[in-house]
């Protein structure tokens, strides 16, 4: 893969020479990326000669000092490469560790890596430093159910998918708790590795200070209690959901084969419950869910993740895998021309294959939470009846589920005009999932899903 090294410099007069030689050594396909954040002590001009002599290294030069934070927001930008790392402009790291650091994510068993300064060799530096850092590290630590050694770092490689819809605001070194916060909150695998340092003291040129540390946790708290994107921070709170979950896999797993295609697999939630089949082939449009589901499945001769947009929906790409079963949970609402989709479910399915269809409910309920994530509509039982006959379905099943869920699911969305479920009305709910029993022995005449089972003749 192709290695994009942002380097963000402010008044480094002194390394910056010697540590984009030492970047330059070291031996992976990698672009080089310096952004100077308006230096006065002639840095900016030593990296314009250096520039000028060398076409590999690009050169971003801020009109104003903004901070490391805005620094690598505009390095980011400019940046080609599958893996991304930062590298500070001092020689406190080593960029020869490079190999060390995005092995992880080479594996497939990483999206972002953490050089960690307390695992490696380290030179003995300063205490308040060393206390400021795991302070941090404690509270990161709690406020995101983790366990970080060193957040502050500045060794951090990813994706550059991770980046997708990240929204960076700090422009200082508050960048590293932000940035924490938000791999953190989005259901990001994280690895640390050691690496060495070679601490600096102030008289060497150390910036940081016992400020930046109040930066941090303020940032640290800030992005806590922020939502993300409402679609992935619903996917993140309902796999916190694990007996509801559970509970709707038992609703539908009775219907799905041997031979699956899961449309709409998001980051795994029903996915790892189907892993003993024959086949299951995982799919998502967004590469952001494809790249989780890559790194949370191992992936095989039973188990394909692919990506699969529905809007280019192709009958003849499954034609020989002899599927018997495709499993469509919350995703048909997504798609403008939901009639075709089913078509196309019928052509890719053997004769006498099971479309299982999970799909949210009742027109009335339609609300601002349904609007944020994008729903074209609601269905009414009549009306998925009549689609899945016209689109050449066999209607074996049909039946409203979750009673419970459709009244929360009219407060918050109607009465209160919320755009997204609270997360302890979420855990409350999810203690209340032995109620939902309750529906195997009695019919409800409505809820807040609507599932559905068609078989091609």
């Amino acid at each position: 893969m192709k290695i994009s090294v942002v380097i963000p410099v402010y008044n480094e007069i002194a390394t910056i020479a010697e540590i984009i030689r030492r970047v330059k050594a070291v031996h992976l396909d990698k672009e080089i990326i310096v952004v100077d954040d308006c230096s006065t002590d002639g840095t900016r001009e030593e990296l314009e000669r250096i520039a000028a002599e060398d076409p590999s290294v690009l050169l971003i030069l801020q009109d104003r000092n903004a901070g490391k934070g805005a620094a690598l927001r505009a390095g980011f930008k400019r940046a080609s490469g599958e893996i991304l790392i930062v590298q500070d402009a001092d020689l406190e790291y080593y960029p020869e560790e490079y190999p060390r650091l995005i092995d992880p994510i080479l594996r497939g068993r990483a999206d972002v890596v953490y050089g960690s300064r307390f695992l490696g060799t380290h030179r003995v530096f300063m205490f308040s430093h060393y206390l400021g850092n795991k302070i941090v590290n404690l509270f990161t630590n709690i406020l995101y159910n983790c366990i970080f050694t060193d957040m502050e770092t500045c060794y951090k490689a990813f994706r550059r998918e991770v980046l997708d819809g990240m929204r960076l605001r700090s422009n200082s070194f508050g960048f590293e708790a932000e940035f924490t916060a938000n791999v953190m909150k989005r259901g990001y695998k994280v690895y640390e590795v050691p690496i060495s340092y070679d601490g600096r003291s102030y008289t060497e040129g150390k910036k940081i200070t016992w400020r930046d540390g109040f930066v941090a946790l303020w940032w640290l708290l800030r992005c806590r209690f922020e939502p993300l994107d409402i679609g992935r921070e619903t996917l993140v709170r309902m796999e916190k959901v694990r007996r509801y979950n559970d509970w709707l896999y038992g609703r539908v797993g009775p219907f799905v084969g041997r031979r699956v295609l899961e449309v709409g697999a998001g980051i795994g939630n029903i996915t790892s419950k189907l892993l003993n089949r024959d086949l299951v082939i995982a799919t998502d449009v967004s590469e952001r869910h494809l790249q989780t589901l890559r790194t949370r499945f191992i992936a095989g001769d039973r188990l394909r993740i692919e990506e699969f947009d529905l809007d280019r929906c192709d009958p003849a790409r499954y034609a020989g895998e002899r599927l018997d079963s495709i499993l469509c949970m919350n995703v048909i609402e997504h798609i403008k021309d939901d009639e075709r989709t089913l078509r196309c479910f019928r052509d890719m399915l053997s004769p006498g294959g099971r479309l299982v269809l999970l799909a949210p409910a009742c027109p009335i309920l339609y609300s601002r939470i349904d609007a944020g994530l994008e729903h074209y509509r609601r269905y009414s039982r009549e009306g998925m009846l009549r689609r899945l006959e016209a689109a050449g379905f066999r209607v074996e099943h049909a039946e409203y589920l979750n009673l419970l869920g459709a009244v929360g699911w009219f407060v918050n969305g109607r009465l209160l005009r919320r755009r997204m479920l609270p997360k302890n009305q979420l855990r409350f709910f999810d203690l209340l999932v032995p109620l939902l029993r309750i529906e195997r022995r009695v019919r409800i005449p409505f809820g807040l899903s609507l599932l559905t089972v068609g078989r091609r003749e």
